[in-house]
């Protein structure tokens, strides 16, 4: 079965976060932030990071334009929000899926936000959720090193929003699905409408 990973790099010294990444055999990392700079960790700003992976055998690729949480697409925003939805069915992002796709034949792949919990971060609720299927296992790396199952993290998720897991006219699924789009919702990307005028 394929397997895909998840990070965040938090407030992790650059060591830390090698060391979690070499701790399940990660061999490269797909950073999918919409902006690779980091004002208050500054260790993880694209060109630095690039060049620590590199040091110590880890490929680095930048995907944020493809699956990153903010778009240059007009059409996917409404009322200045990014729409999750919408920017799931652009040609880029689902070229950056099949990019993630083929590079895990070659590669074990973690993709890489800034937060810490994965149920907070558009690569779990946005990418993950389009990734998912029978074929695939995905495990997001915890900040302590432990992994957690992406089913465990929805389910986590669904306690947290209050959600059952289903109901008298709610399947599982249908239930999964409500807490993916509840939580897009939470965490979406709104740009600064005064600052654009």
């Amino acid at each position: 079965m394929a397997e895909l990973f998840t990070i965040g790099h938090s407030t992790h010294p650059m060591d830390g976060f090698i060391g979690l990444l070499k701790m399940h055999g990660i061999t490269a990392v797909a950073d999918v932030r919409s902006d690779p700079y980091s004002r208050y960790n500054p260790q993880f700003t694209r060109e630095n990071l690039q060049s620590e992976l590199k040091q110590n055998g880890i490929a680095y690729v930048f995907l944020g334009k493809e699956l990153g949480p903010r778009t240059d697409d007009p059409g996917c925003y409404e009322k200045g929000k990014v729409r999750y939805d919408r920017l799931a069915r652009t040609r880029l992002f689902q070229e950056g899926l099949n990019r993630v796709r083929q590079g895990m034949a070659s590669y074990r792949i973690a993709l890489m936000c800034s937060a810490h919990d994965p149920v907070t971060c558009h690569r779990t609720i946005l990418v993950c959720r389009h990734l998912r299927d029978k074929g695939m296992r995905i495990r997001h790396i915890l900040e302590n090193g432990a992994l957690e199952e992406n089913d465990a993290a929805i389910k986590r998720l669904m306690g947290m929003l209050k959600l059952p897991e289903s109901d008298l006219f709610t399947c599982p699924e249908q239930m999964i699905e409500r807490a993916y789009d509840i939580q897009s919702e939470k965490i979406a990307y709104v740009q600064n409408l005064d600052a654009a005028s």
